[in-house]
């Protein structure tokens, strides 16, 4: 069983909810799922520790609403969010209001319990990042001017095909320069660049 805390889970497909439950405490952690972020809210003590992850479009409360009522609670539970493909703005838009990752569904096992492994080390993986944020940086800097406007479009959660078409270019230049980019930053995924990003824009110079 992890001492870290309890893995709280939010989705309003019980399904979904009752299967991540059981991954997670199949590997030994603590897990609680709940079908609302308002039930979440309404069961949390102001001590809680662990983390949460959570749906980011629900009936209700969004995950992203949440995200504000946590703060709000000075809660210490870093958040997770799992989005569509369709939703990569929206979970932008969340690591930007706080969450500490987010995964596009569907999403394999192994992946899940690395995220909530890193989650719930959270606070050392922020002093780990603000350490190298500055390599972070330098690595970003060495984008083309093209490339940077490519990444800009991914980060805001445009498609391939909607930045071909606002830049005046093919998708498949657009495939080029994403590869690119990804290999200059040598970020493995969307959600790593996202992070890498938010990491260099907020951290000290």
């Amino acid at each position: 069983m992890s001492t870290q805390g309890t893995v709280y889970i939010i989705d309003d497909d019980p399904i979904v909810c009752n299967a991540i439950r059981l991954l997670l405490e199949a590997e030994g952690f603590g897990a609680k799922a709940y079908v609302s972020a308002r039930d979440f809210l309404n069961a949390i003590g102001p001590h809680e520790t662990g983390c949460v992850v959570t749906d980011v479009r629900m009936p209700g409360m969004s995950g992203v609403e949440l995200l504000t009522h946590i703060a709000a609670r000075g809660l210490n539970l870093p958040v997770i969010v799992m989005t569509g493909q369709a939703d990569v703005a929206l979970a932008v838009h969340a690591m930007k209001q706080g969450a500490v990752d987010f995964m596009e569904k569907p999403f394999s096992d192994a992946a899940l319990l690395d995220a909530v492994r890193k989650a719930l080390d959270h606070n050392s993986r922020r002093q780990e990042q603000d350490s190298t944020a500055p390599e972070i940086r330098s690595r970003l800097a060495a984008l083309s001017t093209r490339e940077r406007e490519v990444l800009d479009r991914l980060i805001a959660g445009k498609s391939n095909k909607c930045i071909a078409y606002e830049l005046g270019i093919s998708y498949r230049t657009v495939e080029v320069h994403r590869a690119n980019l990804m290999k200059k930053t040598r970020a493995g995924s969307l959600p790593e660049l996202v992070r890498m990003s938010i990491v260099a824009a907020n951290s000290p110079s």
